[in-house]
């Protein structure tokens, strides 16, 4: 999958139902994995917009139109 493709789809904590953000970016390792996404999430009715590391091992599953995200342990 294309980082293209992740970038269209909302990242949802699968726990609270909560819209995390879009995908901006990735962080791999010296080996070519996905070691986190970095996400930007809106803020208020503002422009305003937050940018955060979400780990990997986070992500639940990945649908069509969605990423489902499990809480940090």
């Amino acid at each position: 999958m294309r980082l293209s493709e992740l970038q269209t789809k909302e990242i949802i904590n699968m726990s609270t139902g909560k819209r995390l953000g879009l995908i901006i970016d990735v962080i791999v390792d010296n080996t070519g994995l996905i070691k986190s996404l970095i996400l930007e999430e809106k803020k208020g009715k503002r422009f305003s917009r937050e940018e955060y590391e979400l780990d990997w091992s986070q992500i639940a599953k990945i649908g069509d139109d969605i990423i489902l995200a499990k809480d940090k342990v």
